[in-house]
């Protein structure tokens, strides 16, 4: 009789097993390697903790020339650790390195100067005949930059990180910069070339954006690129309080759009911010913030048209000031976001400039064809807001609406001589999205896009995404 139940037993637990799908016992694998990797990065965190600690007590230890040396810098990987607990020094140099492949096709009109109406280019006089913002005019299959990422500590106190975005033969330096690790009080010192903390996705790249594209409002402001970089330094400050409470400060060369590169041993541009979030339950979790950025222009060139149909040059020289306000809100399932998560964004500027603008045209026919010095100055406006759900762990989908305001515009005495119509550009766009896992992903999206006045321009893009090597946590 127990030999009975005993095999009774046995079968059933067969049965069971062998009911168990791929699907299950994927799952399982993926929260084991999560688990994994939420340990080691805890580990890292806590063994680079200790050795700032042990840095600090032992501060006559450093000034003294026969002091042992530091310990290595912290890596998070396990080989990197097990190297670093063998006796390596701290002069090994063991960067993390990734790649961003990223790609797409894309179906729209054939519009041959392409912009946003009602909001001077960025590209200035000399885009004029390709179009006013790169990368967007590109019509079918194209590659956009690939991004080499360079990071590491550097030694207990500091961390550096080289991102190098290469098309086509050229290589452009998106980022370079040095941050503090050991400050304390919540202090943060970055200096070199980095993404300003203005506003919500300034920071993020290209290929963490939820679109395929960055909202019109941050090619109004920013252009081309849809974020604004610079050469300077940052500080940072996180207050001891329950709630996240962030404040930062910037100063830099100002050398791009709105701005331009002055040769001045001053700053060309400032920024300040201040960001607030906390969790609502367990399942819940926001942020909001603002910041304000003051560039300054020297002969800033765009191309306008006269009132006799001509082209104009136009050359402002001034100051540009721009708000902005962020809200982010995320929802996952008991702070779980792997299976299911939702996010909703937005984000809202206001943008004044003041100064001079310098006007004049080749045509000897045109009333602008004698340069005239004019006041000039402009407000204007705009917003976002984009919510995207993941319903399974590989599928999300999202849904963007923008729309932009080109304000008020005083052109002094050139007022009469050129045309600038007024718009409000607008743009709808519906993605969807399949990623195999963290590193690869495939997306479809569909915008109107109602930036030009006069053009309904149904886009089609097709792009993807793919992750080679060490990628680091993406920001809130």
């Amino acid at each position: 009789m127990q030999k009975s139940f005993a095999m009774a037993a046995l079968l059933a637990a067969s049965c069971g097993a062998q009911a168990a799908s791929d699907t299950d016992l994927a799952a399982i694998r993926a929260q084991i390697d999560d688990m994994k990797k939420t340990y080691e990065q805890r580990i890292a965190a806590l063994e680079q903790k200790l050795v700032q600690a042990e840095a600090q007590a032992r501060p006559e230890a450093q000034a003294r020339p026969e002091a042992r040396p530091a310990a290595p810098p912290v890596d998070s990987r396990p080989a990197a650790q097990a190297r670093a607990t063998s006796g390596a020094t701290a002069s090994g140099f063991n960067p993390e390195v990734s790649l961003i492949l990223q790609g797409q096709y894309k179906s729209m009109k054939d519009v041959a100067e392409r912009g946003i109406t009602g909001f001077v280019p960025a590209g200035g006089h000399d885009d004029h005949a390709a179009g006013t913002i790169e990368g967007i005019n590109k019509r079918g299959f194209s590659v956009n930059h690939s991004e080499l990422v360079l990071a590491a500590n550097i030694d207990p106190n500091w961390r550096g990180q080289a991102i190098l975005a290469v098309l086509d033969g050229t290589v452009e330096v998106e980022e370079a910069w040095f941050r503090s690790l050991g400050i304390g009080s919540g202090i943060g010192l970055k200096g070199g070339r980095f993404r300003s903390g203005v506003g919500y996705i300034n920071e993020q790249h290209p290929h963490m954006w939820d679109f395929a594209d960055a909202p019109l409002m941050y090619r109004a402001m920013f252009g081309e690129h849809g974020s604004y970089a610079q050469d300077g330094v940052q500080l940072k400050w996180l207050a001891p309080t329950p709630v996240f409470l962030e404040f930062g400060a910037e100063a830099g060369r100002g050398a791009t759009f709105p701005g331009t590169d002055r040769n001045k041993n001053a700053a060309g541009a400032g920024a300040i911010f201040a960001h607030i979030g906390g969790d609502v339950g367990h399942s819940n979790e926001w942020r909001a913030g603002v910041s304000y950025l003051k560039t300054k222009a020297s002969n800033r060139s765009a191309h306008f048209e006269d009132n006799n149909g001509s082209e104009a040059l136009g050359k402002f020289t001034g100051d540009s000031a721009t708000w902005l306000a962020d809200f982010v809100w995320k929802w996952a399932p008991n702070g779980n976001p792997k299976y299911q998560n939702f996010k909703f964004q937005s984000e809202y500027f206001v943008r004044e400039e003041k100064g001079g603008l310098n006007c004049s045209s080749d045509d000897s026919v045109s009333p602008c064809h004698a340069a005239a010095d004019s006041a000039y100055k402009t407000n204007q406006s705009g917003w976002y807001a984009q919510s995207v759900f993941r319903f399974t762990p590989q599928w999300r989908a999202g849904v963007r609406y923008e729309q932009l305001d080109s304000g008020t515009r005083d052109f002094g005495i050139n007022a009469a001589k050129l045309v600038i119509d007024s718009y409000r550009p607008k743009k709808a766009s519906v993605m969807v999205d399949y990623s195999w896992s963290e590193f690869s992903r495939v997306r479809l999206q569909l915008a109107q896009d109602q930036s030009m006045l006069g053009i309904t321009d149904h886009q089609l893009t097709l792009q993807y995404i793919m992750s080679l090597g060490a990628h680091g946590a993406h920001k809130f």
